[in-house]
């Protein structure tokens, strides 16, 4: 991935922290957290929010706090131990990453839509899970002549965990599926029932019962842009990570 026009600079921990110090953190998983909330804050600070849309976040928590007017504010940032800044920061500090998101991955929004769109896609489905080729024929047959009922069939016979929800799975993303059964629900129309197939060392008889394919609209954009704006944040973080990892061994071999 082509890495975006962000650069952050942080304070070098080297002079921070002591190599011990450095050395507890990454034992106990907490610098790359420590460099990832640094990071973010850094990206975050210069962005500057529409008035309308810090209102619209302000309004937002006041009603997630019940709060009943705004003068109820003044009080909840007395109460979360914060100062005025910390606390405004942390509130539009979502709002930013939005808009950093935005700025600098609205482009590729759509591009990565369609290259996720297999775990994207949902799909509600019914499963029968069986041991017997001539089982499964059997029950296949029973289902198709309207001679049983597929959840009655499920709960009774299949030997998957999906007897205890009497043989419906959904909504889960398509590719979540084996790949041989993704295909076929993917082929199929919402009610055809299929033939049974074998997977593994099972013998299926499944239904699509729903298909939802996903669709690019605002909701999904925005999704997409976090997620790559995260991606960025995670392998910013890494390489900072082996940076001061690397120095920090240096610097003790040297000792």
């Amino acid at each position: 991935m082509p890495k975006p026009v962000l650069e952050p600079t942080l304070p070098d921990l080297r002079s921070s922290f002591s190599a011990d110090g450095l050395a507890l953190l990454t034992r106990h998983g907490l610098l790359e957290s420590l460099i990832e909330r640094m990071v973010v804050s850094e990206i975050t600070r210069s962005v500057e929010l529409p008035e309308a849309t810090e209102q619209t976040v302000i309004n937002d928590f006041l009603r997630q706090q019940n709060a009943g007017s705004p003068e109820a504010l003044g009080e909840l940032i007395r109460n979360s131990g914060l100062s005025e800044d910390a606390f405004y920061e942390q509130l539009f500090r979502p709002a930013r990453m939005a808009q950093i998101a935005q700025e600098q991955f609205g482009a590729k929004a759509e591009a990565r839509f369609l290259g996720q769109k297999g775990r994207l896609d949902r799909v509600v489905y019914s499963l029968l899970r069986l041991n017997s080729q001539s089982q499964a024929q059997e029950l296949y047959l029973r289902i198709a002549h309207g001679e049983a009922n597929f959840s009655d069939l499920a709960g009774r016979y299949s030997e998957g965990m999906e007897r205890n929800t009497n043989g419906v799975i959904g909504p889960v993303p398509l590719n979540q599926a084996h790949p041989t059964l993704s295909e076929k629900l993917r082929a199929a129309k919402p009610g055809m029932l299929l033939e049974p197939f074998r997977i593994d060392r099972w013998w299926v008889v499944a239904r699509l019962e729903r298909f939802a394919p996903a669709s690019f609209d605002e909701r999904m954009g925005a999704q997409m842009r976090m997620e790559l704006l995260q991606e960025w944040l995670k392998e910013d973080t890494r390489r900072r990570v082996q940076a001061l990892s690397g120095n920090t061994d240096n610097g003790a071999e040297a000792s």
